[in-house]
This record gives structure tokens, sequence and C-alpha cells, in this order.
């Protein structure tokens, strides 16, 4: 009798790829749906960008800040526990920027504007007696673009406007929560945005994605003191919309 077969392993991960790299950083593009490192939450998971990068480069990193799962884009990691501190201070201080695209529900009424609207501590929690944070966001509207698909029984059309958001600080889901403040729900957003139309442009486009994407980030380098303006062109998929 043939033995079975043993399981298979899973085939390695592609190696990410490195938008710059020193003696202290590594800036990676991080893809959509990769996890910045494992949590409790998504404890079934094992892959995460800090340890295939980890891997990749074969010592310690440390990530400088976060972007959501389902963002793809700039992320960057110290190579020390000096350097990670000293990123997180000027993250905290608002010494850095940073630019974003969205793919937006509808055509916003004027090109650009910004969004000043405090947001609660834990988007997970319900808003009603938590601390309510000072948060802004300036954008403004890069293209408005109208698909030949009904995706509401009203319109024979669907409008979507590719969006820049630079957010002045780093509230958790800032870009995602102020743009459905403003009815401009990201597409793609299972949380903040409408279920019907991520479905139907899901199947449309034939990728279900959270469509925002962290384009730049400019810093100074903790250490050398060098202005960094690290950029992540968008994937293939945004290509129909730049």
């Amino acid at each position: 009798m043939t033995p079975p077969a043993p399981p298979s392993s899973p085939a390695p991960a592609p190696p990410l790829r490195l938008l710059h790299l020193d003696d202290h950083l590594a800036v990676i593009d991080k893809p959509a749906g990769l996890l910045v490192h494992r949590t409790a939450i998504d404890a079934h998971e094992e892959d995460a960008a800090l340890q295939r990068l980890r891997d990749q480069l074969g010592r310690p990193v440390w990530p400088a800040h976060r972007l959501d799962r389902g963002t793809s884009g700039v992320l960057v990691f110290a190579l020390g526990a000096e350097v990670a501190s000293a990123l997180g201070q000027a993250l905290a201080e608002r010494l850095t920027s940073k630019r974003y695209l969205a793919l937006v529900r509808g055509w916003p009424a004027s090109e650009a504007g910004v969004i000043d609207h405090p947001l609660a501590r834990d988007p997970e929690l319900p808003s009603a007696g938590q601390p309510h944070l000072e948060a802004q966001t300036a954008w403004s509207c890069a293209r408005r673009i109208e698909l030949p698909i009904a995706t509401d029984a009203r319109f024979p059309t669907t409008r979507l406007a590719l969006m820049a958001c630079e957010p002045v600080q780093g509230r958790r889901h800032q870009i995602r929560r102020h743009l459905k403040h403003i009815a401009h729900p990201i597409v793609g957003d299972a949380n903040h945005g409408k279920g019907p139309l991520n479905r139907a442009l899901a199947a449309h486009f034939g990728l279900q994605r959270l469509w925002l994407h962290a384009q730049r980030l400019t810093l100074t380098h903790p250490v050398t003191g060098e202005t960094l303006q690290l950029e992540a062109e968008p994937g293939p998929e945004w290509a129909p919309f730049l």
C-alpha cells in the first residue's frame, strides 16, 4: 500500500519591493491585503510585512507606523530600536507629510477642500462616551470617472472619483472615516463604505480590495538629517483611474 503523500509546504512569499534601504531604515511598497504585523484579531494569519521583511533582510525590523491591512503603499521600518523611537516621535509631532490616493463613490461638489471633523479615539467602539480627537484631512479631486454600469437602481451609470488625500494627523482610519463623513466612502471599504456598491464593483473589476494607496511619505532621516521623499506608484490595477 502506497503511503499518503506528505502535505505540501506553502509556496514561499515573494520578496517585498524595497523603496529605500540604508543602515537605519528600510522602506517597502506594502501590497494590499498584507498585515503590517500579526495581531490577536488576525491570529490565524501567519504572513505579515514585519516577519517577511525580517526574513528578507536577515535582521530585526521595527514598524515606524501602520497601514491598514487593505491599504497598499509606502511603509517605513526602522532597523534599530532607537531609530524606531525617533521616527515615532517625528510622526507624533507631525514632522512628516503623507499623500494617499483613494477611489471613492460619487463626484465631490468642489475640486478641493479640507475635512475638519474630530474623530472618536477607537473606530471599533461606539463613538458616544469616547474622547473625540482633532482631525483634519486636505483633499483634492484628481479625476472624475463614470462607469457604464448600474450599481444603484436609481441611476444607469456609476460615478467615482480619484481623490488625493493628505491627513494632518494620523488617527486610526482617519481618511476612511473622513471620506465617509462627506458621503464619498472609499470603494471596497467594508467598515465605512457601501456593501452593494463594493460587491458590484468587485465583480466589475474582477478584484476585491480597499481602494486606498499610500503614495508618498516625506520625512527627515532620523540619523543623517536628510529629507527623504519616499514614493510608491499605484499598482497596475489603478491604471484605468489615473
